[in-house]
């Protein structure tokens, strides 16, 4: 959730997918009964995942400021192209062999440890070249639209890093920490229009008491511990009224034959002025709208709930079902902010309907039921890449394997990978569960203190 602060305007905000708090889950979650697939969240993203360039900061002399000039001279960088962890950058572009090959991983630099040993939990060797910090610098062109506001949107940074746009830190290491956390950051007046943008990160690796990326014995740790920009960054658009954290909750009732939903997102007021608008709903044509005042820098949780709009009760709705059960039915709710006639931004999020819900056997073992019906859970563990190399037709060749195994589960070892899994799982009508022991020990061993207040690291209300 982003919260002020400073005269920056910096904005963080907490991920979706915090994995020590929330089930990771395509459609089921199995300690949270009703739950959105993905928060979609704004609905005019421009991706920045091309040309980029990368190298280590021991390489480099420059300062942050100078390097996040467009035009900086980069000719002897390495070339790619994110999300890329740095040693998939440096696989990607050969300068290192690919790690899935013989012992190739072994000649990487960094690889001194022992396979027996838990990298993660070692300090990184003094003769790494991952010791140092590594550089990822782009250019972009600035939203069109004159008069609205930019966001800079930062999926996944693993783990640490410092932020420059056009020659003036935006964040710090402070501000940004924490592999599975999400940032946004208001970028409006650092930004030149008409004339081209650079953006320049300094990222660093996480040291053994961080809570990182932990493979234990799922694959060999890589010597960078899978440092980089591991996740999407795009920039966003919005007039004064930001729309953020789209969610739908359903509650049906004893018989399943009829549901309440509740729709629900944060308006924020990113100027000084009050503003009065209209929030408005859309889902499967029905519309909704109610009038709302924001002080100036004020944020509120919007709610459409059924009791306020009855259209919000539906009769025997189509419920989302793990396949062997039933079709996954899917939903997708559109909200937008306007002020006057002008529309000031648009979210979207897509759910299904469905309850879970859990009970104790007399022979104490655990039974689900989805539905109100039983279901088997039948499953394996899941891990991504190696190096977090994304592959849309490997990650379908894999469901499809799940479905042919007749497996109706896949549990995350605490590596959560891209909303693009959950999306995939709620339409192959597949469940997705977290484990949790190994991530209570290393939670455990943690020194990664926890948010000193609520404004630093919070979520939207959700009662």
């Amino acid at each position: 959730m982003p919260i002020p602060l400073g005269s920056q305007e910096k904005f963080v905000r907490r991920s979706r997918r915090v994995f020590f708090l929330l089930i990771v889950s395509a459609v089921i979650c199995f300690l949270i009964p009703n739950l959105s697939i993905a928060s979609d969240g704004p609905t005019n993203r421009t991706y920045l995942h091309k040309n980029w360039q990368l190298q280590s900061s021991c390489e480099v002399k420059a300062t942050g400021d100078q390097l996040s000039l467009a035009g900086f001279d980069t000719a002897a960088w390495h070339k790619a192209d994110i999300p890329a962890t740095v040693v998939g950058a440096l696989v990607a572009d050969k300068t290192y062999p690919d790690p899935n090959y013989a012992t190739n991983l072994d000649s990487f630099p960094g690889m001194s440890h022992s396979n027996k040993q838990l990298f993660a939990n070692m300090d990184m060797p003094e003769d790494s070249p991952f010791k140092c910090s590594w550089w990822y610098r782009t250019e972009f062109a600035a939203p069109a639209r004159a008069g609205d506001n930019a966001w800079l949107n930062f999926l996944g940074i693993n783990y640490r890093a410092n932020i420059w746009v056009n020659g003036q830190k935006i964040a710090d290491t402070s501000d940004v920490a924490g592999t599975y956390r999400a940032y946004e950051f208001n970028i409006t007046k650092f930004l030149t229009r008409g004339t081209t943008n650079a953006l320049a990160l300094e990222v660093f690796a996480p040291d053994k008491y961080d809570l990182g990326i932990t493979w234990v014995d799922w694959n060999p740790t890589p010597p960078d511990k899978n440092m980089g920009i591991w996740k999407e960054v795009f920039l966003t658009t919005s007039g004064p009224v930001a729309v953020r954290s789209p969610f739908v909750s359903s509650k049906l009732d004893a018989q399943y034959k009829s549901a309440e939903l509740t729709i629900s997102a944060e308006a924020r007021n990113t100027s000084k002025d009050a503003v009065k608008g209209v929030p408005h709903a859309e889902l499967d044509g029905i519309l909704l709208q109610q009038p709302l005042e924001l002080a100036g820098g004020a944020s509120k949780i919007v709610k459409f709930t059924p009791e306020q709009f009855p259209k919000l009760k539906l009769a025997h709705p189509k419920l989302w079902w793990p396949y062997q059960m039933g079709a996954p039915n899917l939903n997708t709710a559109h909200l937008r902010f306007e002020i006057g006639k002008q529309v000031s931004d648009t979210a979207s999020v897509t759910f299904g309907i469905r309850e879970v819900t859990s009970e104790l056997t007399d022979k104490g073992h655990r039974l689900f039921r989805i539905n109100g019906r039983k279901v088997l859970i039948r499953g394996a563990a899941w891990a991504p890449d190696l190096l977090f190399r994304w592959s849309s037709a490997k990650l379908d060749a894999d469901l499809a394997y799940v479905r042919d195994m007749h497996l109706n589960t896949i549990r995350l070892e605490g590596r959560l990978d891209r909303d693009d899994l959950l999306r995939c799982l709620g339409t192959l009508e597949a469940l997705g569960r977290r484990s949790e022991p190994r991530r209570r020990r290393f939670l455990a061993r943690s020194n990664h203190a926890p948010p000193q207040s609520p404004e630093r690291f919070r979520l939207p209300e959700r009662k």
